[in-house]
């Protein structure tokens, strides 16, 4: 850190992106990348000639994404936003809905950890609520908070999903604040709560072509809510960053909304490849969370979380260990072909044998 760093950064808690080593090939269930190529629409749309135009700046306004977006989920262009990954979103909703003068925010202490991150970088009084014992969300815990309320709905790093009608109750109870529900994971056995973006303005819901659409490595997320506060989050970029999506990522992003039935499979066969994870790793002793995500949470009374992420490192698979004193003996798994989860169980197996030895 250098001594020019303004002093209302210095004690930032910066956030920790899960490892992409280069050591050695691994593999990887770390990050939630789905094990999926994208589609074939998205492998033609980058042709060489669309390769040629990134000497011109790209759309802003991102009208042909946005469009196939509402075509794909029924709404208006005006009702969809673009950006540079959910992160940025998630960002830039920050910025514009809560205010350390006017209001807070409240959000899960057990979620995604970059909630906590952008509330420190704004100084937003956040409200970190505990989770139940069984690692749920509560919804009444948000109910009339009095502040801009972010869920991740599957949560992370557990997985758990609250129900449309909890996040209705939720959203109805803080019509003077914005709702966000972060829907990173919702089509891996989530249910979304898009359609009462229709009912509810304040409302905002953020999805990432990340997970389900094969998609990370392009940094592409969109949210869809009411035409004010899509207006209010364009107001935000084009005061950043006006063109923040790159031409190449555009054009997945629209040819993979063309192709939402491969997609929508993929997620089916992640789907049947957890339920064997699970019922695999329960045989073996470990307690699994009830996962509507693209990963699981476990933990095993025969070995520590710690020990078995960095045992199982050493064999060639990464998956995430998280520090916090609340869930240091779990790992977050992401969830791989069958042939990736039948190599972990089998190691994990092997693992557990010596260690009783």
């Amino acid at each position: 850190m250098s001594r020019f760093l303004a002093d209302r950064f210095q004690s930032l808690d910066a956030y920790t992106p899960g490892e992409q080593p280069t050591d050695m090939k691994y593999i990887k269930l770390n990050t939630n990348e789905s094990p999926f190529s994208p589609s074939p629409a998205v492998l033609r749309a980058i042709s060489e000639e669309r390769v040629r135009e990134l000497r011109l700046y790209s759309d802003p306004t991102c009208t042909l994404l946005r469009q196939r977006i509402a075509e794909q989920f029924g709404f208006e262009k005006e009702n969809i936003f673009v950006s540079n990954g959910s992160d940025d979103i998630l960002n830039f909703s920050f910025m514009a809905f809560c205010d350390g003068n006017r209001c807070g925010v409240a959000f899960p202490e057990i979620s995604y950890g970059f909630y906590k991150v952008y509330a420190e970088l704004y100084g937003v009084d956040a409200k970190m609520i505990p989770l139940a014992e069984d690692f749920s969300v509560r919804a009444e815990d948000y109910l009339d908070v009095g502040r801009t309320v972010v869920i991740a709905n599957p949560n992370a790093p557990t997985g758990i999903a609250l129900s449309v009608e909890e996040i209705e109750r939720i959203v109805a109870s803080n019509t003077d604040h914005v709702v966000l529900i972060d829907e990173a994971y919702v089509d891996f056995g989530g249910e979304s709560c898009v359609e009462l973006t229709r009912k509810y303005p304040n409302l905002l819901v953020v999805r990432t072509f990340s997970k389900s659409y094969s998609l990370a490595g392009a940094r592409l997320g969109f949210a869809i809510g009411s035409s004010e506060l899509i207006a209010d989050l364009e107001k935000i970029k084009y005061s950043t960053n006006p063109y923040n999506i790159n031409r190449l990522s555009m054009l997945a992003g629209a040819a993979a909304m063309e192709e939402n039935d491969y997609y929508m499979a993929n997620c089916r066969v992640i789907e049947q490849n957890r339920a064997y994870l699970t019922d695999a790793l329960c045989a073996l002793g470990f307690e699994v969370l009830p996962s509507k995500a693209n990963f699981i949470f476990a933990r095993s009374d025969k070995i520590g979380g710690e020990a078995l992420y960095l045992e199982l490192k050493r064999r060639g698979i990464l998956v995430r260990h998280f520090t916090n004193e609340k869930i240091k003996e779990y790992n977050r798994i992401t969830i791989g072909t069958m042939e990736e989860m039948q190599i972990l169980v089998q190691t994990i197996e092997a693992i557990l044998k010596e260690n009783e030895r």
